[in-house]
């Protein structure tokens, strides 16, 4: 047994059995033990940026980590970004990274470069494996560091000689690795928050982050507000909401730092259930950063290293909640449906409503398009709907490949801006060649249609000829029809609400990937 088998066996040891990969020569024996040893799935992906999306997805549903394979410094580099967002999102992942055998880093070959700088901005953790005698050790910390509460990014870094060392002995370890306990939640503080409900509630936000969005968390908030007429809603960005008929509503607080600052002016109270202080994405001349009115009073019922189901329901049995009935969510009535009209983000959110699965996957990357979707959707069949913690933009397709990968038995729907899907497209392929269960649907709207809000929001003038050229993305206009085709997905185009109702429900009832452009 060499170095690489012994790791792999470590790491199946752990309970990780998924690798989402891109390797190059350093790997090649790890890849050989991929190959030798049963138990572990292996999806290639073709661009580094899918491989770490597709590990943030697959931890989002599954609440385990996957592992990524990287190719030294470069190829880490190539997927950082969906690294950030997964690390925003508190992801667990478990980031193997090959490197030079150590004696041949003295000669500074082409590809040599600080593997553990590359690594450590958008890693909650980095080791280099020193020797043979600490491989196993190394490995098994890198999927504890991944399991913690919340999720890390473990990177763990393998130089090719200790891959291909011969193991004078292996023994496995202590079994698998669970996930961390949550701490305790500070009860001295929920009876402050309980008592501030009693008497002011209907002046009170209670904000969900988080694990507080899943709706396990989410009943017992709808027990609270309907006992103390407080309200109720989340971050714009969660890693993963489970919403729609059934459950609590929980609106998402707007991104627009106007309607933001009007929806929070309400409150002189908020209380934050694994959520942070609300401030702006971006920084705006002559507007706040902060999105609470001035003087209003955070308190905090539980952090990420708690468990937000146990505050909540602690909180609604402190304020003798437990039995109060919640307001839930009722079921979109098909007569409100618009089947046919003109495309536009409202009647899109409306028809989609009527269109998500029931335990629906969606991944939402529509940007501009999207903005309407929350409140469209609402009623909905019960579904969870994950979105982009890190802003980086080419999340939503690799996210979807590792979310289809941790539940066969769901289907994913990604909603793509044409965009931001073109820094990830290649995630279409790796659909294909797993026969995926997802519906990807691209809005084409020829623009970067967000930047060009953000060009008036920061105040930066006309658009003049460069400055349209530089947030447009027509001459040549994209062909999403070809590029899917061209990846192995069946695609149709659609520029009717009619056309987009029959393209999407084929979609979704034809088993495999496929994708629907809406042009708009």
């Amino acid at each position: 047994m060499n170095g690489a088998d012994a790791l792999v066996q470590t790491l199946l040891d752990t309970g990780l059995d998924t690798v989402f990969a891109n390797p190059g020569t350093s790997e090649m024996h790890f890849v050989a033990a991929l190959d030798r040893q049963e138990g572990m799935r292996c999806v290639l992906g073709l661009f580094e940026g899918v491989v770490t999306g597709a590990a943030d997805g697959y931890y989002r549903i599954r609440q385990r980590p996957a592992g990524t394979l990287l190719h030294l410094g470069p190829g880490l580099a190539n997927g950082l970004a969906n690294l950030h967002n997964a690390k925003k999102a508190n992801s667990g992942i478990v980031s193997i990274i090959g490197e030079h055998a150590t004696e041949h880093l003295e000669l500074d070959a082409p590809l040599t470069s600080d593997v553990e700088g590359v690594a450590r901005p958008m890693s909650n953790w980095v080791r280099t494996i020193s020797s043979s005698e600490s491989l196993c050790t190394d490995g098994r910390e890198a999927v504890v560091q991944a399991r913690g509460r919340p999720g890390r990014i473990a990177s763990l870094i393998l130089p090719a000689n200790f891959a291909w060392s011969t193991m004078s002995h292996f023994s496995p370890m202590q079994g698998p690795v669970r996930e961390a306990n949550a701490e305790p939640i500070d009860e001295k503080q929920l009876a402050s928050i309980a008592g501030h409900l009693r008497g002011h509630g209907r002046r009170t936000l209670l904000l969900l982050g988080g694990r507080a969005t899943q709706a396990r968390a989410t009943t017992w908030a709808g027990k609270i507000s309907a006992a103390t007429g407080c309200e109720v809603m989340s971050e714009f960005y969660s890693p993963s909401i489970e919403r729609g008929a059934g459950r609590t509503a929980v609106p998402r607080l707007p991104y627009a730092v106007d309607a933001a600052l009007k929806t929070l002016a309400r409150f002189d109270h908020i209380v934050l259930v694994n959520a942070a202080e609300p401030v702006a994405f971006f920084a705006y001349p002559n507007k706040p950063g902060r999105l609470a009115a001035p003087g209003t009073q955070f308190q905090t019922l539980s952090t990420h290293m708690q468990d937000p189901e146990e505050a909540l329901h602690m909180l609604c049995e402190a304020l003798g909640a437990t039995r109060t009935p919640a307001v839930l969510v009722e079921r979109l009535k098909p007569s409100s449906v618009l089947e046919d009209g003109v495309l536009s983000p409202e009647s899109i959110g409306g028809l989609l409503a009527a269109l998500i699965p029931e335990n629906a996957i969606v991944v939402d990357e529509a940007i501009s398009t999207g903005r309407a979707f929350d409140a469209a959707t609402r009623e909905a069949a019960p579904h969870e709907w994950l979105t982009n913690m890190g802003g980086s933009i080419g999340y939503g397709l690799p996210v979807a490949v590792g979310a289809a990968i941790a539940a066969p038995d769901r289907r994913v729907i990604a909603l793509e801006g044409d965009g931001s899907a073109m820094y990830t497209l290649q995630a279409l392929w790796t659909m294909a060649r797993e026969s995926l269960d997802v519906t990807v649907i691209v809005f084409a709207n020829r623009n970067y249609q967000i930047l060009r809000g953000e060009f008036s929001q920061v105040g930066a003038g006309a658009l003049g000829k460069r400055a349209t050229d530089m947030l447009s993305i027509d001459r040549p206009a994209l062909d999403w029809v070809s590029l899917s085709i061209g990846h192995g997905v069946p695609a149709s185009r659609v520029t009717t609400l009619g056309e987009f109702s029959d393209a999407v429900r084929r979609g979704l009832a034809a088993p495999g990937p496929n994708l629907v452009e809406v042009v708009l």
